[in-house]
């Protein structure tokens, strides 16, 4: 089971893809995602076991060099956050949902991991970067109350950082809405 993700963020997307060839090549990881985002950075996210995944964040920093943004590994993901990150996750029921805008990709996965280790909520999705102009969105859902202790716990977290820039709380969303999310 995958329980350790990398992530490096880059300001050239040449660099980038250079980087994560490297990165592929050096280490037994997966790619979860690889791609171009706003404003014209590079972002690419591998998953698997931590030394593996911390071998490949140096490299891919270190073949980035001065068009690396940041290189960050996060241990023990909660695994919820893999389907959120691709918007597969299958939700039956809507009750409430809850919403983590925050400043960056990075943050947008740091939010989901603690939304989902806060309570009893599940991940919508999480959103990076890709028309946001650099920024993320995770989406949460569940009953009211779980979900706004999550929303709590993400904001106590991520504050330390100043990546957050608005959470809501909606309580029985419309279907419309609902439907635009799934």
């Amino acid at each position: 089971m995958k329980k350790t993700l990398g992530l490096v963020e880059f300001k050239s997307i040449a660099k980038g893809m250079e980087a994560t060839d490297e990165m592929l090549k050096s280490s037994n990881i997966e790619m979860v995602l690889s791609t171009p985002i706003c404003p014209g950075k590079y972002i690419t996210l591998v998953s698997g076991d931590v030394d593996a995944i911390k071998n490949a964040v140096k490299v891919g920093k270190t073949v980035g060099d001065i068009f690396t943004i940041e290189g960050y590994v996060l241990s023990n993901v909660h695994p919820q956050v893999f389907p959120a990150l691709g918007a597969t996750t299958d939700v039956s029921k809507i009750d409430s949902i809850g919403i983590i805008e925050t400043m960056s990709a990075l943050s947008s996965i740091l939010a989901g991991d603690v939304a989902a280790k806060a309570g009893n909520i599940e991940l919508l999705e999480i959103r990076l970067a890709r028309g946001l102009g650099g920024k993320g969105f995770t989406i949460i859902t569940g009953e009211i109350a779980s979900v706004k202790a999550a929303i709590k716990a993400c904001e106590a977290e991520l504050k330390k950082s100043g990546d957050v820039i608005y959470t809501t709380v909606i309580s029985a969303p419309n279907k419309e809405l609902i439907n635009s999310l799934l």
